[in-house]
């Protein structure tokens, strides 16, 4: 009756009351008699009329942002992926992705397209928002330098920055003196362009080189700690030279800069000795997310503003301010953890993109037309890589690091990226850098931070080391080794779960590894212990809880599910279990649509039918990643579907084909290790026909007669499935089940999706 009631409400207020306004206009128009009324006449169609009403929406700034951002976005997601599968850093990609959209290829060859979507008068709002996202950037890069490292290990640290500074500093400003005359802008002066030339050839980029360590596994070693205290060292020395540079170049001689450096100091001192203590007492007092108020953090982001605009008026740049901003922050972990999340997302996913796309739409790489610009840029970057790495390199050894850590020191500090770029538009924006001499230092901050990665890997093979691979367990004897793999610690539990169901009582002749591996994008190098430990506390109560004995491996991966199938190919485990992923193309409409597309534009689609895997799981219930880890596995993969799964007291096998026959010995493991009660489903009558099934569960059942039952009826009810605590089928069963929509798919418990060894 309620219902109805509220229907008849609904119906009778709106009814009511668009009759009523219906009525005002009828009387409203008895009031326009003796006004001169002028109802325009385009003499167009009203399809006409909507059609450039449409034209003219698109043409607004604001449209036009909008569509810039979808694109960026979308573009910059793409290279990036691209490159993360071959190994580099993402910011390469990104990179990459600017100089695309830019004039040296959408606007070298679709012009009309690129002066559509990136009209001359639309750049400025580009811009603007794109120094918001580096202020956001500096601000975050400011926060992760952790102070207390710089203090422990200051002495060598500061010896290698400074050397790695100072050294391709000194070669840029020659470089610069030879190339003054033919390249450096009109009006500029000789010492205004040697310095800008000097400080972009001295830059370490700190956040992708903190990425590569942590991809490296190098984070938890001597050299991992040393690398990244220098990396923070070159920061601070680098952008406090930046700051100067800046100042001598505005004020157009070093001694009427002194008066901004002056006022710069001025400052510094003022955030550090002034509101420093103030935003510690506060980071104190609010260190979780529910005391973290939004006044609190208006307090925060107001003390960002108001640093990057001081240094903006004192004449230094923002960005400084942002990066001051963030290094005086509150040195409570948990406290830069909430802040860096609020920040983080907004200012690398949505905003950092359009930076790297303004500074692409400024690279005009077709300006070196001329075989000699290519040499110019070809000795730009021996000097980058001369000066930066075997600067760092020299300067490593002569602290007393073996050559093999001086050389990894070396590619690492040589690293450049965004902060490359960073310093490039500053210059560009001061008029001192000409577009020719730009592009060249656009392309050698990408080839230096390209052969990062490959420099790396060519030293650890020289020298024969394996500190930079994910670390292997020994293989033992006849062990029955099992790997598990987790995302999260709750599903980590109900594996370890599993795990133990096949081990239990193999007395120290079995040895399971607990395993997590961390997205790069999401860990910061400071707080990596404190993660791991968060991952594996449960995970270790949980061992404990069951008397399982645990080895644990923590990584931080830039591809998982290729770092998973490495680790269990190269560790030749005996079973290898996962937990079951969510696929982001179901469970709507525009789900299904893009998957549905993915399923035609998808490079891994490709590698499969290259390498013959595609017939398997094409179509298949799994989402991306599992897919990815079945198709590159050589060992036996166990996929749990977990539905509050506890324990295999009572499992459930349904055999379809011959090829289930490998599960019989899951099934043994299972009666052997916990008693498990296991009964077979002869789906297809293959217990007939096949003598290999038929005497591996006569085998069985003369072991142990009470565990094993067999059941030749096809149809299960609801009933027999609540009493079963797990079922384990073969991949190729489980899609059986799944495309014949089975009625009693939803009343089955916890399943473990098996596939054989390759």
């Amino acid at each position: 009756m309620s219902k109805f009631k509220n229907s008849f409400f609904y119906v009778g207020v709106i009814g009511g009351f668009t009759a009523l306004m219906y009525w005002i206009v009828l009387l409203g128009a008895k009031l326009e008699q003796g006004r001169d009324i002028i109802i325009p006449n385009t003499g167009r169609t009203q399809w006409q009329e909507f059609i450039d009403s449409l034209a003219h929406n698109l043409g607004h700034p604001l449209a036009i942002l909008l569509a810039q951002i979808v694109t960026i976005i979308l573009v910059a997601r793409f290279f990036g992926w691209i490159c993360k599968k071959i190994g580099q850093p993402t910011v390469i990609g990104e990179i990459i992705a600017g100089i695309v959209l830019g004039p040296s290829f959408i606007g070298l060859h679709f012009p009309e397209f690129s002066t559509t979507l990136f009209p001359p008068d639309s750049l400025g709002n580009l811009q603007f928002l794109s120094q918001i996202g580096l202020i956001l950037f500096m601000f975050v890069i400011g926060m992760e330098l952790d102070l207390k490292v710089l203090k422990n290990k200051a002495h060598d640290a500061v010896v290698i920055s400074h050397a790695s500074i100072i050294i391709p500093f000194a070669l840029g400003m020659g470089l610069a003196y030879y190339i003054y005359q033919s390249f450096a802008p009109t009006g500029v002066q000789f010492s205004s362009f040697a310095l800008f030339l000097g400080i972009a050839m001295s830059i370490t980029a700190f956040p992708v080189l903190a990425r590569i360590v942590q991809e490296r596994s190098l984070h938890k070693t001597r050299l991992g700690t040393l690398v990244i205290t220098c990396a923070a060292a070159d920061d601070i020395t680098a952008w406090c030279l930046l700051a100067a540079v800046i100042a001598i170049v505005k004020a157009g001689s070093f001694v009427s800069a002194l008066y901004i450096i002056a006022m710069a100091a001025l400052y510094v001192l003022l955030m550090i000795k002034v509101v420093r203590p103030f935003l510690t007492r506060i980071g104190n007092l609010h260190q979780t997310k529910e005391s973290l108020s939004k006044p609190i953090v208006a307090i925060f982001f107001l003390t960002l503003i108001i640093s990057s605009y001081a240094t903006e008026v004192i004449g230094i740049h923002a960005l400084f301010g942002a990066f001051m901003a963030g290094a005086i922050m509150p040195e409570n972990i948990k406290f830069r953890n909430i802040f860096i999340e609020k920040v983080e997302d907004v200012a690398l996913v949505l905003l950092l993109p359009l930076f790297f796309v303004f500074t692409g739409l400024r690279t005009e790489i077709g300006l070196l037309n001329d075989p000699y610009l290519w040499k110019v840029t070809s000795l730009i970057i021996l000097i980058a890589v001369v000066g930066k790495f075997l600067g760092s390199a020299i300067a490593a050894k002569f602290v007393g690091q073996n050559w093999k850590d001086s050389l990894v020191i070396g590619a690492l500090m040589n690293t450049r990226g965004l902060m490359e770029l960073v310093v490039l538009n500053i210059g560009y924006d001061l008029g001192v850098l000409t577009p020719e001499i730009f592009a060249m230092m656009v392309i050698m901050a990408l080839v230096t931070t390209f052969m990062t990665g490959p420099a790396l890997d060519l030293f650890n093979w020289v020298f024969k080391s394996k500190g930079a691979e994910i670390p292997l367990e020994i293989s033992q004897g006849n062990k029955f080794r099992m790997l598990v793999s987790f995302a999260n610690p709750e599903r980590g539990k109900s594996l370890l779960r599993l795990a133990n169901s096949f081990v239990r009582k193999l007395n120290g002749n079995a040895l399971v590894t607990a395993m997590h591996l961390s997205p790069t994008n999401e860990l910061h190098h400071y707080n990596v212990e404190e993660y791991e430990k968060e991952s594996f506390t449960p995970i270790i109560e949980e061992s404990e809880r069951l008397n399982q004995k645990i080895t644990t491996l923590f990584k931080a991966s830039n591809d998982i599910d290729s770092d998973i199938t490495e680790v269990a190919n190269k560790g030749e485990y005996d079973l290898l279990l996962i937990g079951l992923g969510q696929s982001i193309f179901e469970g709507s409409i525009l789900g299904k649509v893009l998957g549905f597309t993915t399923r035609f534009i998808n490079p891994e689609k490709l590698f499969n039918q290259v390498t013959g895997k595609e017939s398997l799981f094409e179509n298949s219930p799994f989402d991306e990643r599992t897919r990815n880890i079945l198709n590159k596995s050589k060992v036996p993969v166990g996929v749990l579907i977990d539905k509050d799964f506890s324990d295999t007291e009572t499992v459930f096998i349904p055999v379809f084909s011959e090829h289930d026959t490998f599960l019989i010995q899951f099934a043994q493991k299972l009666i052997n290790n916990s008693e498990s009660q296991i009964t077979i489903l002869d789906v297809a009558g293959q217990l007939k026909n096949n003598a290999e099934l038929k005497e591996k569960i006569r085998a069985i059942e003369q072991k142990a007669p009470n565990h094993i039952s067999l059941l030749t009826e096809r149809i299960i009810d609801k009933e027999f499935l609540a009493d079963q605590r797990l079922m384990i089928v073969s991949i190729e069963s489980w899609k059986k089940l799944v495309d014949s929509k089975s009625l009693w798919l939803s009343d089955i418990p916890s399943t473990l999706i098996l596939k054989d060894s390759i």
